[in-house]
This record gives structure tokens, sequence and C-alpha cells, in this order.
């Protein structure tokens, strides 16, 4: 199985890179494949409503000049995502936003290519505000039909200034606990997969 790891930050080694390397590393170590994207600090429009996506249903957003085709076809191949942002006025970054949008509008328009996977928000925090981030982080997962699991706590560690959220233990525990969780939905969702509900009065189409 595979996971990607999706870094909202634009900062470089900064705590919300640590909680999704430390998340990876933990379903590595079960075997799983890891790939990670670096979306924060780069130039990521958000969604022009053009509604291309629905016209064409190639399985791409219509703007082409960033980075989100790339990222969304690494979204669409893995088993699991983890998207992580740190907190910004209470909220995700403004790259993380712009790849929500476009990723949940692109995936609807081509049947729904983001359903049935796992989707895990982490975030990394000073003091209060992360709890939002995660929220719209699995508003997304949900309005996309992913799977969400839960952890120990909420998806969040404690840290500003670069690697302080290694001392964060209660956090960096979660982190290690949502890694065996999201393992052991993954064995348990694959065989299973294809036969995930659609639409319908049956919901069997």
């Amino acid at each position: 199985m595979k996971v990607l790891g999706i870094n909202g930050s634009p900062r470089k080694g900064g705590n919300t890179e640590i909680i999704i390397n430390r998340v990876l590393d933990g379903l590595k170590k079960r075997g799983w494949e890891t790939d990670y994207a670096q979306i924060g600090g780069q130039v990521f429009r958000g969604c022009i409503a053009c509604g291309g996506c629905f016209k064409n249903q190639d399985g791409k957003c219509t703007i082409k000049e960033d980075r989100f085709n790339e990222v969304f076809a690494k979204m669409t191949e893995a088993d699991a995502i983890i998207i992580g942002s740190p907190t910004y006025f209470a909220d995700v970054t403004s790259e993380t936003k712009a790849l929500l949008d476009r990723a949940g509008y692109v995936a609807i328009a081509n049947g729904h290519l983001l359903k049935g996977k796992i989707g895990m928000a982490v975030s990394a925090v000073r003091r209060g505000g992360s709890i939002h981030v995660i929220d719209t982080i699995n508003h997304f997962m949900h309005l996309s039909r992913m799977i969400v699991p839960g952890s120990t706590y909420w998806n969040m560690v404690y840290g500003r200034n670069k690697g302080e959220v290694e001392g964060d233990e209660e956090g960096l525990a979660n982190m290690d606990h949502l890694a065996a969780v999201t393992d052991w939905l993954g064995r348990a969702v694959k065989p299973v997969l294809d036969s995930y509900p659609l639409t319908g009065a049956s919901c069997a189409d």
C-alpha cells in the first residue's frame, strides 16, 4: 500500500514537516510505500470556478501553471493521504486551501476519484486554533468520500520554532498511533475497495 504526505507549510524542516514524516515513518516500518509532496511556499493558485474539470473529465485541473496536477496524480495513486498545515490565523495556509478546493472539485468531476481512500489531517500549532485547521481538512476529506480514522486525541502537536514539536511527547505519541490505526484500516479496506458504495437508490451502481 502507498501513503502520500502533503505539506502545506512554507517552512522547510519545520514542525509540520516533522509530524508528517513521523506518520510516514510509522507506516514505512509497517511495509507501506511512502511519498511526499511539498506545496507550502510554492505558487499554488486557488480554484477559478471555470468548470473545465467537469467539461474535460480528464482527471486534471485546467490551470496548468502550477504543480497541482502533479500532486493530484499522486493523490489518486495513493491508498492513504496525509495533509498537514501549520495554524495560520486558526486555519490552513493559502496553499493548502487551494489544494483542497481544486482537488475536491476535480475528484468529484471525475467520478469521485478519492472515494474510499484513507485521509488524515495533521497540524502544528503554537497554542490554539489547530482544531479549525483539522476541521477544514477533514471537511474536504468527508466530502471527497474518504475514510477518516481517529486517534488518541486531535491530530495536533505543539510547537512554534523549528523542532519544538519534538518536545510534545503526547502529540508525537498521537502521530505514532495514527500510523498504526491507518495501517490497520488500510489492510481492512484494501480487499473490498472496489465495492465502495456509490450513489443511487440501491447504492450498488
